[in-house]
C-alpha cells in the first residue's frame, strides 16, 4: 500500500508546475492545530467549512492523539518546492477507517504553498497519512477533464506558522538505500517525530 501511494504521489509530483494558483486565506471557521515536532512547531489552519469530511478526519486523529509519536518520514523535492509526508503510516493501532474522497474541484482548495493534503491510492482510501506541500503543485489537484484517475488529492488545511520547519524537514538528508521503488532515496535518514498534535486557539 505504501509503495502504491508513493507511485501515485510521484506521478502527480511530476505535474506540479503546470498551472498557477493563489493560497487559501484563513477564515474564522478554521480550526487551528499545533504540530509540535522535534524540529520545531508547525501551526496549521484546518478548513472544516471547505473540506468537512477530510478536515473532520484529521481532527479525529488529533483529538484521539493518534498522531502523537508519529513521524515525518519522507521528503520529495528540494529547496522551496516539493512535499514532506508523515502520519499514521498504516499502523493498525492508529489508523481509522478510510474516508470519502473530497476532490479540490469540490472544495475549491488547491495544492499551493503550505497546503496539507491526504495521501491515498484509490479515491476513498485515505486514512491517517498526509503531506505538506512547498511551492505550487497543481498537478495534485483534481482534473476532471483528464483521463484515468483524475480526482487528485484532498487538501484540508494550510500551514500558517512554521513553514521554515517544513522546509528544514524537506532539506534533511535522505537515505540513499532506504525505501522501495520510487520511494528509494526519499526516506529521511532521521525521521522527524510529531511529539504532539493539539487544537489551539
Amino acid at each position: 500500500m505504501i509503495r502504491q501511494l508513493a507511485l501515485f504521489l510521484a506521478a502527480f509530483f511530476c505535474l506540479g508546475s503546470a498551472f498557477a494558483q493563489t493560497a487559501a486565506a484563513p477564515t474564522s471557521a478554521d480550526v487551528r492545530v499545533a504540530l509540535e515536532t522535534d524540529a520545531g512547531r508547525i501551526l496549521v489552519a484546518v478548513h472544516l467549512d471547505k473540506a468537512p469530511v477530510t478536515a473532520a478526519n484529521f481532527l479525529r486523529y488529533v483529538d484521539q492523539k493518534r498522531l502523537d509519536g508519529t513521524l515525518f518520514y519522507r521528503g520529495v523535492g528540494t529547496g522551496d518546492y516539493g512535499f514532506v509526508q508523515g502520519g499514521a503510516q498504516n499502523d493498525p493501532k492508529r489508523v481509522l477507517p478510510p474516508i470519502k474522497h473530497e476532490p479540490t474541484s469540490q472544495t475549491g482548495l488547491t495544492h499551493d504553498d503550505g497546503a496539507l493534503s491526504m495521501a491515498r491510492y484509490a479515491p476513498g482510501s485515505a486514512t491517517g497519512d498526509f503531506f505538506i506541500v512547498l511551492g505550487k503543485m497543481p498537478g495534485m489537484d483534481a482534473h476532471p477533464e483528464a483521463a484515468g484517475d483524475n480526482q487528485g488529492f484532498a487538501v484540508f488545511a494550510h500551514v500558517v506558522e512554521g513553514l521554515d520547519v517544513v522546509k528544514a524537514i524537506l532539506a534533511a538528508p535522505k537515505s540513499p538505500t532506504a525505501g522501495e521503488g520510487v520511494m528509494r532515496g526519499q526516506m529521511l535518514e532521521q525521521p522527524v517525530k510529531i511529539l504532539t498534535a493539539r487544537r489551539t486557539p
